[in-house]
């Protein structure tokens, strides 16, 4: 070869470079991270945002709730026809978001051919903020089918979600697909319409209403601000039963806004978000009725509504209330124990560290007797004795009245006896020590 057809070979070669470079730059400028039911969305003009921002950080919970039951009276037709929007409320923010549907509680498959996210407009209303407005797809699919006692997980989707938001969470179902799974007691009202308006933005057609969430049990953002996600796992006194509705008053709420503000102050505390897995009546031992099992009891759901959360790091527990007032007999103190000792040791499994609360006072409950206030002081040595739990915020210290130890302090009870107040959940909340969250569970010697 001649040094002329040399030089010339290699200009070759280095075109041939030069060109391909150019169609990889092209092809990488072109993908703008989304993902393949993005592209055909925006090919088929749904809604998507393209001034979101980059997804990055890592996946943690932002809400859930536990599945309870089958709701009465969507034995038979379920939700057919009708678009459920349920309604819920931020611990943290992210840059996209991925939601689960259960139907653990159908007795047939739960066909869904539509759903949506978007943030709402406002507190109490059933309309969005029409360009925050997404569709969800499920495997790249618009429709998809859940199996009888089954859930799902959908892709995630991008939308910029803030802290303390409230988010539309929207699923049309066409077909019969009773009974429906749900979480009553929600203390936020979400909303029903007639019709596929899964993508309606201004609610206008959401005219009924609900004080419950259906289907949906977990929501989850990608996030640059958390770390990951503390689990609060108990009964109604987590649940935040008597709350002020729409309010997000429950002692979750303030923990998770007071672990927020120290972040922001910078004090050294973990960057985590705070989900709430309270089901109201649930006890550690005992279940209710049927297969599955109404509100099953804490030491069957534990893997269900904790272990399997997203990006776990801490537990906290408050559960055994109802052990003690729901047991026709006296309940044995050594079994509740064991109960909850049974609860740390499958976390400690998993390298979770377990925070644990005092059970508080309940004299003037129509279920107070002084041998259940005696099985309820026992359980309250044992924790705080540092035998139970790896930390305890002791509730029962903050809110029981000064003067009589077995009730309520007047202002933090909510007149049942039983519940708090608003204040009582923020006297609950502000009682629990930040720094317990650091650290992982003990090693086992």
């Amino acid at each position: 070869m001649t040094r002329r057809h040399g030089y010339a070979l290699l200009s070759a070669i280095i075109a041939l470079i030069v060109a391909v470079s150019a169609a990889i730059y092209v092809g990488v400028a072109s993908d703008d991270g989304s993902t393949t039911g993005e592209r055909t969305q925006a090919k088929q003009g749904g809604p998507r945002n393209r001034a979101a921002p980059a997804s990055t950080g890592i996946w943690v919970g932002a809400w859930s709730a536990s599945p309870v039951g089958a709701e009465p009276g969507t034995e038979v037709e379920g939700m057919a026809g009708r678009s459920v929007r349920n309604v819920v409320h931020t611990s943290v923010g992210g840059t996209s978001v991925r939601i689960t549907l259960s139907n653990l509680y159908g007795q047939s498959a739960l066909t869904i051919t539509h759903a949506s996210v978007a943030l709402a407009a406002g507190t109490g209303t059933a309309a969005a903020v029409a360009d925050t407005m997404r569709r969800l797809t499920f495997g790249g699919n618009t429709t998809v089918v859940v199996p009888p006692g089954q859930q799902v997980l959908s892709d995630a989707v991008r939308i910029a979600i803030p802290a303390e938001a409230d988010v539309l969470v929207t699923t049309y179902s066409p077909t019969p697909s009773g009974p429906v799974t749900f979480h009553p007691h929600a203390r936020q009202i979400s909303y029903v319409a007639e019709g596929d308006l899964a993508e309606d933005a201004t609610g206008v057609a959401y005219t009924g209403q609900v004080s419950s969430w259906r289907y949906l049990t977990a929501l989850d953002v990608l996030s640059n601000e958390s770390d990951g996600t503390v689990v609060v796992f108990g009964d109604s006194l987590t649940d935040g039963i008597t709350s002020t509705q729409n309010a997000n008053r429950r002692w979750t709420d303030v923990l998770s806004r007071r672990l927020r503000a120290a972040v922001a102050e910078g004090r050294d505390v973990p960057r985590y978000s705070v989900v709430n897995q309270g089901i109201s009546g649930n006890q550690v031992l005992a279940s209710g009725a049927g297969r599955p099992a109404d509100n099953q009891a804490g030491i069957g759901r534990f893997h269900r509504d904790v272990l399997s959360r997203t990006n776990v790091k801490v537990v906290v527990i408050d559960l055994g209330v109802n052990d003690i007032l729901r047991n026709p007999r006296l309940a044995d103190p050594v079994r509740i124990l064991n109960g909850l000792r049974t609860l740390v040791r499958q976390a400690h499994a998993r390298g979770l560290k377990v925070i644990g609360a005092t059970l508080m006072p309940f004299q003037g409950h129509r279920g107070y007797t002084d041998a259940r206030e005696s099985v309820r002081r026992q359980i309250n040595a044992e924790i705080r004795g540092g035998r139970v739990f790896d930390a305890v915020v002791d509730f029962d210290a903050a809110v029981r009245d000064p003067y009589n130890p077995r009730k309520f302090r007047p202002d933090y009870d909510s007149g049942d006896h039983l519940h708090p107040s608003d204040k009582g959940y923020d006297r609950m909340a502000q009682t629990f020590d930040l720094e317990d969250l650091k650290g992982a569970a003990p090693a086992e010697l």
